[in-house]
């Protein structure tokens, strides 16, 4: 058992760990905002944190992608250790505080990225199994055009590993892209009921995303606290 779990075995942890995944241009992140401002309102502790945000590991990052030089195992490693950071200064403690923690990609993302990149599957895992299972993990399924539609529309301009071009997938930038995230969508596809997601359909309206997102945070809070929860004006 690893030590986060033994850490829940052990004191119980108040609070909850709500996960957002899916493809850029799924428009999780708008959903995971919406969610929060909602919470919020309600009178929720909340806390929001970012896929590869550590201040200890974004700049070392950074610098790699620049350059355009990390293989996929050194990729991995730092996303595994930008995590663990995140995790242990932030995710893990404000749960035990009782607060909603929001996690804008979990540990889900290196599962399907990594091993789409070649890195083995368990190997990915295994790196992380300190990490705890959220209390509720949303997958927001989007067809690939429609992801790089609103990608594109809000930047022509794609960046190197986003489109998966270390992969040697496409000389064109845009194919590239097109076949990664096709590849990515694959994973996460497999993962979906293994893992439990709870699948929104990306394509519906922001209002309905969000209609659906709350009705299953509902399912989680104590009777006492539904009575209590109010839609904002």
């Amino acid at each position: 058992m690893n030590t986060s779990r033994q850490i829940l075995k052990k004191y119980g942890i108040p609070g909850k760990l709500i996960v957002v995944e899916g493809i850029d241009g799924s428009g999780k992140s708008t959903q995971l905002r919406l969610l929060e401002k909602w919470l919020r309102f309600n009178n929720f502790e909340v806390f929001r944190t970012e896929w590869n945000s550590s201040d200890m590991v974004k700049s070392i990052t950074s610098k790699g992608k620049k350059k355009a030089n990390l293989t996929p195992t050194t990729f991995s490693l730092l996303h595994a250790t930008d995590f663990a950071d995140r995790f242990e200064r932030n995710i893990l403690p404000l749960l035990r505080a009782g607060y909603f923690v929001l996690a804008d990609r979990y540990i889900y993302t290196a599962y399907a990225r990594d091993v789409t990149r070649g890195c083995n599957r368990m190997w990915v895992r295994k790196m992380y199994d300190f990490a705890l299972k959220p209390d509720l993990a949303f997958y927001f399924r989007v067809p690939i055009d429609i992801s790089m539609d609103r990608i594109l529309s809000g930047r022509p301009k794609l960046k190197y590993y986003e489109a998966g071009m270390d992969l040697n997938l496409s000389n064109d930038i845009y194919q590239s892209y097109r076949i990664f995230q096709s590849k990515i969508i694959e994973q996460y596809e497999s993962m979906a009921k293994l893992e439990g997601f709870a699948v929104i359909d990306a394509t519906l309206g922001i209002k309905e995303q969000q209609k659906l997102m709350r009705e299953k945070i509902m399912r989680i809070l104590p009777q006492k606290t539904k009575r209590t929860i109010q839609e904002i004006p």
